[in-house]
């Protein structure tokens, strides 16, 4: 008798388990997303909804993609975000890559050509307003989605980003609240990016309102793309010229670069290191104490809100013109419990320039 009450009590349980999933399987999809009003506007905080993506497109529309590079794993994590939410709603998806933010021309070039058979444009401009004329026209035949840096919003139907001035804001506040005001000053060498790039100008920005009232002082800038192999240059001659820094705080990129720079001078520990977004190498460098933090705004996320908002526009059914993700900072106390599927693309994963 005892066994057959725990039997029933195991195959109920079971049934209930089982009805729990089946119930969780029915349930739509759902993502917490940061939305803003009026759209491509961040002088407002933004308001937190539950945004519902397509399930499946309404027919397999053709979606190209433009980006201002793949040279680090950011875009490359934008990149799976895209592929695999194209692979699930049943859209194609073309790629094209511009090489890096001095090549404005060839961007306008690419995303002409790719843009001419498309049902719509996903684009990541490597520059603020220097492909405003091209996207007008454009925006005049298909829909025109803004992704991820930010952007002249003439021609725009909808963007999917982050204020990057809360991304350098973020990481700056969190430099300060390690050096408060009153506290013994702290020298910073600041990388902020390439000039003119749509995110620079916001990035620096956030990144000086964020160490404003603290110890921090900012005594070597030095702008440059964000390629490893400029950074490390930009690096080294910086320490050059002033030895004495306490901080080194730019791009991810920025961070890999000092990492790989300090160890071959044999300084690791001396100075210490802070990236303005997060990648595969600021997460490995959190992970073993050699990069204090970044912020995250989940790039394979971003890919993904880009892809639906993109199929939204094609079938009228656009609710929210401007969402994103919430920026979080990334540490040692959190790093590990990070959902690593929202912030970096699996190792697995290689830059995918078409899904048919």
């Amino acid at each position: 008798m005892k066994t057959a009450a725990i039997f029933s009590v195991v195959c109920a349980a079971i049934l209930v388990m089982a009805a729990s999933d089946s119930g969780a399987k029915d349930r739509p999809v759902t993502w917490r997303l940061d939305t803003w009003q009026p759209p491509f506007d961040y002088s407002r905080p933004p308001v937190a909804v539950d945004y519902e993506p397509v399930a499946k497109a309404a027919k397999r529309w053709k979606i190209c993609a433009s980006y201002p590079h793949l040279k680090d794993s950011y875009w490359v994590s934008v990149n799976y975000g895209m592929v695999e939410q194209a692979k699930a709603t049943g859209v194609g998806l073309t790629v094209v890559e511009a090489g890096g933010y001095p090549n404005l021309e060839r961007q306008i070039e690419q995303i002409k050509t790719c843009s001419a058979d498309a049902d719509a444009l996903i684009v990541g401009t490597v520059s603020y307003d220097g492909l405003t004329p091209t996207i007008r026209e454009i925006a005049s035949r298909i829909p025109v989605i803004a992704a991820v840096n930010d952007i002249d919003d003439t021609g725009i139907t909808a963007k999917t980003g982050v204020s990057w001035e809360e991304m350098g804001r973020s990481i700056g506040a969190y430099l300060a609240s390690l050096h408060p005001a009153g506290t013994e000053p702290v020298k910073v060498a600041w990388f902020p990016g390439p000039k003119g790039a749509g995110w620079v100008q916001f990035i620096e920005a956030g990144f000086q309102k964020g160490i404003k009232d603290s110890s921090a002082r900012i005594t070597a800038v030095k702008w440059g793309d964000t390629g490893l192999e400029i950074q490390l240059l930009l690096i080294e001659e910086m320490l050059e010229a002033q030895p004495d820094v306490d901080y080194i705080v730019g791009s991810a990129p920025t961070a890999d670069a000092a990492v790989s720079v300090l160890r071959a001078q044999n300084r690791e520990g001396q100075i210490k290191i802070l990236a303005d977004y997060f990648t595969h190498g600021t997460f490995r460098g959190i992970i073993r104490s050699k990069v204090l933090a970044a912020p995250t705004d989940s790039p394979p996320m971003q890919g993904r809100i880009a892809i639906d908002q993109a199929i939204r526009a094609i079938e009228g059914t656009l609710q929210y013109k401007h969402v994103g993700p919430h920026v979080t900072i990334i540490d040692k106390n959190n790093v590990l419990s990070l959902d690593l599927d929202q912030s970096l693309a699996p190792a697995w994963f290689k830059p995918t320039f078409q899904v048919k």
